[in-house]
């Protein structure tokens, strides 16, 4: 019988590729895992929904500063009437420029990112688990720790996919919408109110950082949907049920209402619209740099907490 091994020749060992590219810093790190970060979230369906839904929001504020520019213009008219319908322009210019406030002021923009902000903790609570706690639970986090990278280059990856998510929904749209009231009026919004892209920039960030280290923290330490989702709900809705019937009901001090974390984010981001206290809703509130304080000891316990659960991790290089 022939012998097999020399007629088949010698085995040939397998050979991996030389890399002929340019080797680049951990930092680089960054922008890829952000965006496998942001890639995992447009792969969900239940994402697209939620975010016609905020779409829908945005187009309210969008065509109805049209729609008060052309009342305006009708101001001389008792009624006018558009097929069957009867509109008074009137009460249509007192319903969108004073309730809604669609006058171009800083209400317009505080008003717009704080209802969109909902959509925004809807999403974030539901993306939580699959942006940073299945790397968890999964085992997916040494994997990333054993390349020539550091944690800060992980937690700065993910945080940029959860603000580049933030600040699509909130900050650009509130920019347009800014934009678009001095197209529709006159150039004179651009100069007279400069400040208020300032201070959309500036309420932008404030969600920007506290929402992502909330959770980044949160998602860090639950891992699992529902648990997240619970966690969620009672920072954002049960804590402000709480401080309102602790304010508004028990008659306490205003500083109560400091246990509401998003109440805390709006008073900031208000702050840097340069809205005065007779803008906020409800009035008894507490100052901003109280907020500002809250706020800044709550990220510096999430960040410490992620510092601690990521060093946790053991990791084979």
């Amino acid at each position: 019988m022939a012998d097999i091994s020399v007629r088949a020749g010698p085995p040939e060992l397998l050979h991996y590729r030389p890399w002929k590219g340019t080797f680049r810093p951990p930092a680089a790190s960054v922008w890829p895992i952000a965006r496998t970060g942001l890639l995992l979230l447009l792969r969900h369906w239940l994402f697209w929904l939620l975010y016609a839904l905020s779409l829908m929001i945005f187009l309210m504020y969008f065509f109805g500063q049209y729609l008060l520019a052309w009342f305006r213009t009708q101001i001389g008219e008792d009624r006018i009437t558009v097929g069957l319908v009867v509109l008074h322009p009137g009460e249509l210019i007192e319903l969108l420029a004073d309730k809604l406030k669609l006058n171009g002021s800083a209400a317009t923009y505080a008003n717009y990112i704080h209802y969109q902000g909902y959509m925004v903790m809807i999403v974030l609570a539901l993306a939580g688990s699959v942006l940073i706690g299945n790397d968890f639970r999964y085992g997916s986090l040494p994997f990333y720790l054993s390349k020539p990278l550091g944690r800060r280059h992980y937690l700065l990856g993910k945080g940029l996919a959860v603000a580049a998510f933030i600040n699509l929904m909130t900050t650009l749209p509130a920019l347009v919408l800014f934009v678009e009231y001095g197209l529709v009026y006159s150039w004179d919004h651009f100069t007279r109110n400069g400040y208020l892209v300032a201070g959309i920039l500036g309420y932008g960030a404030v969600l920007t950082v506290c929402l992502t280290l909330l959770l980044l923290a949160t998602a860090a330490w639950l891992r699992r949907p529902v648990p997240l989702i619970m966690t969620w709900t009672a920072l954002f809705l049960l804590c402000g049920l709480l401080a309102g019937a602790l304010v508004d009901g028990l008659h306490l001090d205003p500083r109560w209402r400091l246990i509401d974390l998003w109440n805390d984010m709006a008073l900031v981001g208000k702050a840097c619209l340069q809205m005065g206290p007779e803008a906020f809703d409800p009035a008894t509130q507490p100052g901003w740099r109280e907020a500002a304080l809250v706020l800044g000891g709550v990220c510096l316990a999430c960040l410490s907490y992620l510092a601690l659960r990521l060093r946790a991790v053991e990791i084979v290089r």
